[in-house]
């Protein structure tokens, strides 16, 4: 069982390449995180803590108690945290383009003021002017129709549910005491050219679990998902084919 969650701005269609390849071998739940696709948000204010909740909660419901997770970017940080009140429900975790470190002072500024922006001028316009900057300029070369892809994606999202998730990465803890204290194998997938969670702050993450399992992709940036979808789908493979109960 393998479980992906989503990052910032995205749904679990971001996963579609996964999806087609992973469902031959494993049963997948890709779901959308509130906010996003087809799951409504209230309006109480959401930490990183709450959507691990809901994740839990769709798990039970669906009467799985065991399964691998992985999370994007944003994602990964609800992983850390189920990791965190909920170990025994996994027998894996990682992190695809994501970190456990939390937002340096310079980060936090940076968020106040896309959320500044975002109430401003809409969901829409913040994605448009931030999404090209999560690939590779190789990439949008090349791929320049995946890109506004993922910026017309932009539509489908209210500022309000875009703050919620920025006020709740703005706010999460540093958890990398969860990768130490592992006691199961944790899988990192990073882009060399990964801005949003650069690379020299993985590498200093990837020796503390007792098991890691360690991707770096060469000219990939922070959607390593679409721009190396061959190789994370092979590493995700490879990691729940040894992982998994």
């Amino acid at each position: 069982m393998i479980v992906l969650l989503h990052g910032f701005a995205e749904d679990g269609n971001v996963w579609k390449e996964q999806i087609v390849f992973l469902e031959k071998y494993f049963t997948l739940i890709v779901p959308d995180l509130p906010g996003s696709g087809s799951s409504p948000m209230d309006g109480k204010p959401w930490m990183i803590d709450d959507f691990a909740a809901c994740v839990c909660a769709l798990l039970q419901n669906e009467k799985i108690d065991n399964c691998v997770m992985l999370g994007h970017s944003m994602g990964g940080y609800i992983t850390l945290a189920f990791a965190e009140k909920y170990p025994e429900m996994l027998c894996g975790f990682g992190f695809v383009n994501s970190t456990a470190f939390a937002d340096s002072a310079e980060k936090k500024e940076a968020r106040k003021k896309g959320i500044e922006l975002m109430k401003e001028y809409g969901a829409y316009s913040f994605i448009k002017t931030t999404a090209p900057n999560l690939f590779s300029a190789s990439f949008k070369k090349i791929f320049p129709e995946i890109v506004e892809a993922l910026i017309e994606k932009g539509k489908n999202f209210s500022a309000e549910s875009l703050v919620q998730y920025y006020t709740a990465m703005m706010n999460r803890p540093e958890r990398t005491n969860v990768l130490r204290e592992a006691k199961i194998p944790v899988l990192f997938i990073a882009g060399a050219e990964d801005a949003a969670a650069p690379l020299n702050d993985v590498l200093q993450q990837m020796y503390l679990p007792a098991t890691s399992y360690i991707y770096i992709l060469k000219n990939v940036a922070h959607m390593g998902m679409w721009e190396a979808a061959a190789k994370v789908n092979e590493s995700i493979f490879n990691f729940v084919r040894d992982t998994a109960v």
